[in-house]
C-alpha cells in the first residue's frame, strides 16, 4: 500500500512537471575559443585529417578509425590517443593542430599557434576493440562502444532547437563573425554566453537574465567598456521583442577578462557535451562527440536521434520528440529504440517507434550510408552546437535534413 501510494505521488508529481507551462529555463554557449572548444576543435581537425588523407591514400573510408583526444594548457598541447587508417607523418599531424589554433585566432604571449608545444601521442587502435567492430564477411559492423544517445526536437526556433541554447549560441556566433571579419578588433576568441528564457503557455517570449563573458585584448577595458562592446550583438542575435526594461544584463561580472583560452584555464576534449546537444533541455547518454570517428555510436547514433527526431517534429507528427538509441559493443542493431511525445503526439509512441526501425538502418553502418559520415565534415561541428545548423551542400550536418517527414507521415 506504502508503495504505491509513493508510486502515485511520483506519478502525479511527473505529471504536473509535464504540464507546467508557466517556468523559466536556462542554457549556455561557449565560443571556439573557450579551452575545451579548442581541445574539440583540435581533436575533430584529426578526425577529418585522417577521411581526407585516406581519400588521397584510396583507403576504404569503413576501415578508418579515430579516438583522438587533446589536452591544452599554456603553450602547450597534448594529443593522444588510438587511430588506424592512412599513414600520417608527425609534421602533418602539428600542422592539422597549429592550423586550428590559428583559426580560432590565438596569437597572445601564453597560448600562440607558432610557438606552442605540440606532442602526439597517437598509437594503433587495440585489435580487442577492432575485432568486435570490423566488418567480416557477411557480419555487419559492429557498434564501437556500449550506451545510450538522445536526439531532441521541439518547435521553439524554426531549426527545432530549444530556444534558450539555440540563443546562447548564437550571440557568441554574432561576435565570432564580426571578430573573423575584422570588424571587432578589441574581443579576443574566449567567451561564455547563457540566456534565460521565460515560458508563457509553453512558448518562449523574453530573455530574463543575459549573460556575456568575453575576453577583451586591450588590458584597461572595464565591464562597462566590454557591455558597449556586446550588446549590439546580444541585440542582434535575439528576436526583438525579448529584451525588455525587466532583462538583466551580466556582462564580465567579475571585471577583467584578459588572460582567456588555455592559458587562463587547461582544455580537454569532450566536457561541453551539453552545450553540444540541447543545453538540458534533453537528456544526454554522457558520451562525448568530438575527436570520434562515426564508428563510435556515442556520436552517429546521436546524430542519427536527433535526424529521427527533427524529422518527426518537421512532419507535424509532435510538437516535441525524445529519441533513444542504445546499443552493444560489437552488436550491430540497437537493443532498443524508445520515443517520447511529450503528450503533445498526433501518432502513438509503440507505433512511430516501430516506423523509425524501418524506416532507417540504425546500425552504425547503415547510419554512416545514410547520413554519409564518411568525410572530413567534423571540424565545423566542435563549436556552436552540432544540432541546430544548416545542412552543407559537401554533406555538413546532414543529420539536419527533415528528407524523412513525408515518409513519417505516410505512416502515421
Amino acid at each position: 500500500m506504502v508503495v504505491q501510494m509513493l508510486h502515485e505521488r511520483h506519478s502525479h508529481r511527473e505529471k504536473g512537471r509535464m504540464a507546467r507551462l508557466n517556468y523559466e529555463f536556462t542554457s549556455e554557449s561557449v565560443s571556439e575559443g573557450h579551452p575545451d572548444k579548442v581541445c574539440d576543435r583540435i581533436s575533430d581537425e584529426i578526425v577529418d585529417l585522417f577521411f581526407g588523407e585516406g581519400t588521397q591514400q584510396d583507403i576504404d573510408p569503413y576501415g578508418i578509425r579515430v579516438a583522438c583526444e587533446t589536452l591544452a594548457t599554456t603553450n602547450r598541447v597534448i594529443v593522444a590517443g588510438e587511430v588506424r587508417g592512412p599513414k600520417l607523418s608527425l609534421d602533418q599531424i602539428e600542422s592539422a593542430v597549429r592550423g586550428a589554433i590559428r583559426d580560432i585566432g590565438y596569437e597572445q604571449e601564453g597560448f600562440h599557434w607558432r610557438n606552442a608545444s605540440v606532442e602526439v601521442l597517437l598509437h594503433e587502435q587495440s585489435a580487442d576493440i577492432a575485432q568486435g567492430v570490423d566488418a567480416l564477411g557477411n557480419k555487419d559492423e559492429g557498434a564501437g562502444d556500449q550506451g545510450i544517445m538522445f536526439g531532441y526536437a521541439c518547435r521553439e526556433t524554426p531549426e527545432l532547437m530549444p530556444a534558450p541554447l539555440y540563443y546562447s549560441h548564437k550571440i557568441l556566433r554574432e561576435i565570432s563573425r564580426a571578430r573573423h571579419s575584422g570588424a571587432e578588433k578589441t574581443l579576443g576568441p574566449d567567451a561564455k554566453s547563457q540566456v534565460t528564457v521565460r515560458y508563457q503557455n509553453g512558448k518562449p517570449v523574453e530573455a530574463t537574465q543575459i549573460v556575456v563573458s568575453h575576453q577583451h585584448l586591450d588590458e584597461s577595458l572595464t565591464s562597462d567598456d566590454v557591455a558597449a562592446l556586446v550588446r549590439p550583438y546580444v541585440k542582434a542575435a535575439l528576436p526583438p521583442s525579448w529584451i525588455t526594461a525587466n532583462t538583466a544584463w551580466h556582462i564580465n561580472p567579475t571585471g577583467k577578462f584578459f588572460i582567456g583560452g588555455p592559458d587562463g584555464d587547461c582544455g580537454l576534449t569532450g566536457r561541453k557535451i551539453i552545450v553540444d546537444t540541447y543545453g538540458g533541455a534533453a537528456p544526454h547518454g554522457g558520451g562525448a562527440f568530438s575527436g570520434k570517428d562515426p564508428t563510435k555510436v556515442d556520436r552517429s547514433a546521436a546524430y542519427a536521434a536527433r535526424y529521427l527526431a527533427k524529422n518527426v517534429v518537421a512532419a507535424h507528427l509532435a510538437d516535441r520528440c525524445t529519441i533513444q538509441l542504445s546499443y552493444a559493443i560489437g552488436v550491430a542493431r540497437p537493443l532498443s529504440i524508445y520515443a517520447d511525445l511529450h503528450g503533445t503526439g498526433q501518432i502513438d509512441e509503440g507505433k512511430l517507434e516501430a516506423a523509425l526501425m524501418e524506416i532507417m538502418n540504425l546500425s552504425p553502418r547503415g547510419i554512416r550510408e545514410h547520413l554519409k559520415l564518411n568525410r572530413p565534415i567534423f571540424a565545423r561541428t566542435s563549436a556552436y552546437g552540432h544540432f541546430g545548423r544548416e545542412p552543407e551542400a559537401d554533406g555538413g550536418f546532414s543529420w539536419e535534413k527533415t528528407d524523412l517527414a513525408d515518409t513519417l507521415r505516410r505512416l502515421a
